[in-house]
């Protein structure tokens, strides 16, 4: 009985082991769907919609430039394998308009507005093409893994990692006048990580000579606990590594416009009263605050954070 049970569980294990060969190999994503499609299609858009002050691109020498890094081992492709790419695609950047992250990817998204506001990584032309999407070659194959890509866990030089490095440098060799950074104060590890693309791929790059001051804005998750705030651990470790290197700097905590901001999700929170807000502004603005009914609290709030911003 043993034994015919033993047998009757081979075609079930065999079934298993083939299946498990054909599944992830790697820990990231795969290989975004339609993928040049996305890329032609944002490289056209920023051109002729988003940003048609830059000029003309060839998107689809872009794209050619791109896919090199397509036909190489998904474990071998380096930084400097996009140069060719990055140089089709940069374009300047407007002064004051820069805006560095960690661990706010999408509060940063909604904040820049489309470069309306501020212009970060991801909403120049070469970031904007990879924002949120994965790319990589199938191992000791011609075609693309749609099932999964390396990480940093699997192996250093990688197709996304790679590029996000390259792009990090580019951006910072190009920002210019005052460099804003927006850092998570929520994040249990630490707003700024000591190890990560702010910290080895973009203030490395700054160009001393094109900067007059960088200002640090630690934002706190509303409803979630502060972990650090300016001076404090790892910022602090920020601003000793910026005084070290010469440059001016300031730091606040939960920046009003960008706070208004993230309150627009959790209205009735305790952390988004308006007289909170109110308090910090008040001493600057008292006849306009008691003057206008509280139907007009919030387009006041809203069009003072941005006009203090400005």
């Amino acid at each position: 009985m043993a034994a015919l049970g033993l047998a009757s569980s081979l075609p079930l294990l065999l079934l298993l082991v083939i299946a498990g060969a054909g599944g992830a190999q790697w820990r990231g994503e795969g290989t975004t769907r339609h993928l040049q499609s996305i890329i032609l299609g944002r490289c056209a858009e920023h051109v002729a919609l988003l940003n048609p002050e830059q000029g003309e691109k060839n998107c689809t020498a872009i794209w050619e430039a791109f896919k090199v890094v397509l036909d190489k081992d998904p474990c071998s492709v380096f930084p400097s394998d996009y140069d060719l790419f990055i140089n089709l695609s940069r374009h300047s950047i407007p002064t004051d308009k820069s805006l560095f992250w960690e661990n706010n990817h999408l509060l940063v998204t909604s904040y820049a507005e489309n470069a309306r506001r501020f212009v970060p990584l991801c909403s120049v032309l070469y970031g904007r093409m990879g924002d949120f999407l994965s790319w990589c070659r199938q191992e000791n194959a011609s075609e693309l893994d749609y099932q999964s890509c390396p990480t940093s866990e699997d192996c250093e030089n990688n197709p996304v990692d790679s590029f996000w490095k390259r792009a990090s440098m580019q951006y910072s060799r190009d920002s210019s006048g005052v460099i804003y950074v927006m850092l998570n104060g929520s994040e249990p590890t630490g707003a700024y990580p000591v190890k990560g693309f702010f910290a080895d791929f973009e203030i490395p790059y700054f160009q001393k000579d094109k900067i007059t001051r960088i200002e640090i804005w630690v934002m706190h998750e509303i409803g979630r606990p502060k972990v650090e705030s300016c001076g404090e651990g790892s910022v602090k470790i920020l601003e000793e590594r910026l005084k070290q290197m010469g440059f001016q700097y300031s730091c606040i905590n939960d920046h009003l416009p960008v706070k208004l901001l993230k309150c627009v999700d959790h209205s009735t929170h305790p952390d988004c009263a308006l007289k909170s807000a109110a308090a910090s502004i008040q001493r600057e603005v008292p006849p306009l605050w008691s003057e206008y009914g509280g139907s007009l609290i919030t387009p006041f709030l809203v069009a003072l954070a941005s006009a203090i911003q400005m």
